[in-house]
């Protein structure tokens, strides 16, 4: 059991790729900034650069990843600083073993159907998984567990970045200020 004597948290914020959470995110952190807060952002991409320079996207590696990044999370918040996760972690599994390790905890589910992700794709992870250059695209050829129950739900097809980090924004003041 983690016991955490810090005012920090950290938000989940998960979704499949290209479903508007990095746009949330940079609405967000802004706005938290604004609070008061110390707020680093754990981006998978930029982080997965660092412990999986060239990433393979096997389960055994997305398993150690997603702990090496709630356990970076983890000890942010343990010294202060208000984190948010903006990684799709597409097993349920990484979400709760952060949540376990990080008791004062956000999850969102940003939702948005697979075409218009697949439109929105920018990074071309859908296209390559389309051509065979990927194999485990998330909501592709590989499964994405959506929250269960999530914290917040945001519809990233009909509520604009802006609107979704000013939600996110008033529940961590409703359940953390």
């Amino acid at each position: 059991m983690t016991i955490d004597h810090s005012p920090s948290f950290a938000i989940w914020i998960t979704g499949l790729p290209a479903s508007g959470k990095s746009t949330i995110v940079s609405a967000l952190k802004p706005l938290l900034e604004g609070l008061g807060l110390t707020v680093e952002v754990l981006e998978s991409d930029e982080v997965r650069r660092v412990i999986t320079p060239i990433p393979t996207y096997s389960e055994a590696e997305r398993d150690l990843f997603y702990r090496a990044l709630a356990f970076t999370g983890q000890r942010l918040v343990a010294h202060g600083v208000t984190v948010v996760f903006d990684a799709t972690a597409s097993h349920r599994a990484y979400r709760d073993f952060a949540r376990s390790a990080i008791p004062r905890f956000i999850e969102v589910s940003v939702e948005c159907p697979l075409a218009t992700c697949m439109e929105r794709d920018r990074k071309g992870t859908y296209r390559k998984g389309q051509q065979g250059e990927s194999l485990t695209v998330p909501g592709l050829q590989s499964p994405y567990e959506a929250p269960i129950n999530p914290d917040l739900r945001i519809n990233s097809t009909t509520t604009p970045s802006g609107d979704a980090a000013r939600r996110i924004c008033d529940l961590v003041k409703a359940k953390f200020l």
